[in-house]
């Protein structure tokens, strides 16, 4: 495992939302702001991580706007109202990648490597090789190694794989611990 303690300004930092960030009822979808809540610890985390972290994004597979559970629009309100509660909290998130497609082969969407090649194209100082990606399935570790990444798994609402795992670099309970471990101090 990587050493969290040397994480600097050279590093990016990719998250999952649904059951990293926010709650999530698996096979269920969040279509509106008055559904989000984050998990305990989370807006404090993403603070360390904005200190710590040259790039924060958010990558997330979004199916449910083409479910028609929910409109486009729907999902930025979500998303508008999250940011602003991260930056009112001293947190940053650079940017929010999302894939509404249905097909799981589309280039976008995760496991597929699509969000992240988005941005390096719009990021070009991302250096995979210093990149971290924290999410809760198998499909965002996948993501992650490969763009050439570490990853770790928030074991929130699933099972984490057994260690050792050739896509899982650790597991972790919450954003929350992973801030601790980089920190050495409680939040």
């Amino acid at each position: 495992m990587i050493d969290l303690r040397k994480i600097d300004k050279r590093w990016t930092l990719f998250l999952d939302r649904d059951g990293v960030i926010n709650h999530e009822t698996v096979g269920l979808y969040i279509t509106r702001w008055e559904d989000f809540r984050f998990y305990d610890g989370v807006l404090e985390a993403l603070k360390v991580f904005a200190e710590r972290f040259g790039r924060i994004f958010i990558v997330t597979n979004q199916r449910g706007v083409s479910k028609g559970l929910m409109t486009e629009r729907d999902l930025k309100d979500i998303h508008l109202n999250m940011l602003g509660s991260i930056e009112a909290n001293g947190g940053r998130i650079d940017k929010i990648y999302y894939c509404i497609d249905m097909e799981s082969e589309s280039p976008n969407r995760k496991p597929n490597p699509g969000m992240g090649l988005q941005a390096k194209k719009e990021f070009p100082e991302i250096d995979f090789k210093r990149s971290l990606m924290i999410g809760n399935t198998m499909n965002d570790m996948i993501f992650g190694k490969k763009l050439g990444g570490y990853t770790f798994f928030i074991a929130s609402n699933r099972s984490a794989p057994v260690l050792p795992d050739a896509t899982t670099d650790a597991v972790f309970s919450s954003l929350k611990d992973v801030s601790e471990r980089m920190t050495g101090q409680k939040i």
